[in-house]
């Protein structure tokens, strides 16, 4: 009999549900899409400005709103069916990728308007992300979450690989406007999807008013010692590790010499390794050993970063970022199954908006001093200093850590 840890015959044991099945199948083909418009967004900034500034400017653009709005995205996550979050969601997103598309091929499209549309996507993105969070529960159970958990991570990955290599691809053929109206395109089945599925009436009483209920949930996440250092490594590894993904156009075409291909070619061998890392992560029964896969996740995560800022052949690159990717998803995908196993139900979506505010409303004011650290000593010794300071920094939380495994 295989250790409790390691059942490869349960890897997709989350798939029995049909509500999951849906799920999955409008996720996958969303992401892609999502994904296509990232890089496609990022190259459009770079063509349009060659800046490591603005570059940085429209991350924080599009991520800032989902530290800004996470609080009430949990609360509404918390008091309202997150199914009905997620379709009104989804339907803004088609909006907005479709303008940008329109701007982009009329050949009207100009920076402030990038900027504004970011904005309005991270608005979105906070109610979203929040919903779908909590959301995988009302479709698996607690029997299933933790495979489920691990199998969202590899849709999210799955997509990470496709998206990007073929953006770049598209962003070469096509041009930016291309990779925004797919994109647009790929919401349908995911709408169509959450519409298919079959739930109980949404039945959640809170008395308590919006304001009390949200501080509710603070003092819940931050009076648990685990919740707390959970969320303090995970804030260390989005600053440390954002630079690298912020400042990736100038590795490609400036010190690599690849362009938009070689852009497309580096992130989709990231998204190789995490789908790799959250694959295996899949094949677990039980949390048991997940600080231990956090912990190397992050020192592995500071390794690759300064490997990363030395590598000056395409290739070394290419391996290095697979290693990255690996690293990285792991040890995010452990630390949502184990924050959603150590939670009580009633908190769920209040305490996984600050999941979300953390690993990506972190992110944009990361960019923001990649980009500006970058213009005074360049993006190789931006990203190192991430490095150095992700392995300092998990070394120093490991006794903490630890004592959660106890």
């Amino acid at each position: 009999m295989p250790p409790a840890d390691q059942a490869p015959a349960g890897i997709f044991r989350a798939l029995r549900h049909r509500n999951y099945r849906l799920f999955c199948f409008g996720q996958i083909i969303s992401l892609c899409g999502t994904w296509m418009q990232n890089v496609a967004q990022t190259w459009l900034i770079y063509r349009l400005t060659r800046s490591e500034l603005l570059v940085g400017a429209t991350y924080f653009c599009l991520q800032v709103p989902v530290f800004a709005l996470g609080p009430l995205a949990g609360l509404a996550a918390d008091r309202r069916p997150r199914r009905r979050i997620l379709v009104v969601s989804h339907l803004l997103s088609l909006a907005q990728a479709l303008a940008l598309g329109v701007l982009v091929i009329q050949g009207r499209v100009v920076v402030w308007q990038v900027l504004a549309l970011a904005v309005a996507l991270g608005c979105i993105n906070a109610f979203e992300i929040t919903a779908r969070q909590s959301f995988v529960i009302e479709m698996v159970g607690k029997e299933d979450l933790l495979n489920a958990i691990a199998l969202n991570s590899t849709i999210f990955n799955a997509a990470r690989v496709a998206g990007p290599g073929l953006a770049g691809v598209l962003v070469y053929r096509l041009g930016e406007g291309g990779c925004f109206l797919l994109n647009a395109a790929s919401f349908a089945p995911v709408i169509w999807s959450l519409l298919a599925m079959r739930l109980p009436p949404f039945e959640r009483a809170v008395e308590e008013s919006p304001w009390r209920h949200m501080i509710d949930g603070f003092r819940y996440a931050f009076g648990a010692a685990g919740l707390r250092y959970l969320f303090v490594l995970l804030a260390v590894t989005t600053i440390c590790g954002t630079p690298a993904l912020v400042l990736m156009p100038f590795f490609a075409d400036e010190i690599l010499g690849q362009g938009s291909r070689g852009l497309g070619a580096l992130l989709g061998a990231m998204g190789i390794g995490a789908l790799t890392g959250t694959l295996a992560l899949a094949g677990r029964s039980t949390t048991r050993g997940l600080v231990r896969v956090i912990e190397l996740g992050a020192l592995g995560l500071g390794a690759a970063l300064i490997l990363l800022a030395v590598s000056r052949r395409f290739y070394l690159s290419i391996a290095v970022m697979l290693w990255l990717g690996f690293c990285m998803l792991r040890q995010l995908a452990s630390t949502n199954t184990l924050v959603q196993t150590l939670i009580a139900d009633q908190y769920r979506g209040r305490i996984m908006a600050l999941y979300t505010m953390t690993v990506v409303g972190l992110a944009p004011f990361a960019s923001l001093l990649a980009g500006a650290v970058a213009q005074r000593v360049g993006p190789p010794a931006t990203v190192a200093a991430g490095g150095v300071l992700c392995l300092l920094a998990t070394l120093l939380l490991r006794p903490r850590l630890e004592e959660i495994a106890r």
